[in-house]
């Protein structure tokens, strides 16, 4: 006994197999996410990202600023609208600082 298989057409094969290619393999785009620094404060001062996403800050404060997470990621000193960018590769809730001005604060929540 031999069992046929019919396929569907050409049209419909390369229309199926372009949603699964859609839907299975389609990078997820990670977000680029900024936080200013101005008159001594980071703002927002919390902010909520995704594994693989970037956080920028950029000091608009006319004195230099620092970010750091003590054991996580350190800047230099951003002088007036220089930048410094990180990529969170892990989980888990990063505070930071500004290690010249110590009573400015904020928190990235990684999910």
């Amino acid at each position: 006994m031999t069992t046929k298989i019919v396929l569907p057409g050409r049209g419909v094969r390369l229309a199926l197999t372009a949603a699964l290619l859609m839907l299975g393999t389609t990078p997820l785009r990670a977000e680029a996410i900024k936080v200013t620094i101005d008159n001594f404060t980071f703002t927002p001062a919390e902010v909520t990202v995704k594994v693989g996403d970037t956080v920028t800050w950029t000091n608009h404060d006319d004195i230099p600023h620092t970010v750091v997470s003590a054991g996580k990621y350190r800047s230099k000193a951003l002088d007036t609208d220089d930048s410094f960018s990180f990529t969170f590769a892990a989980s888990g809730d990063y505070k930071y600082f500004c290690s010249l001005h110590p009573h400015m604060t904020g928190m990235v929540k990684v999910e």
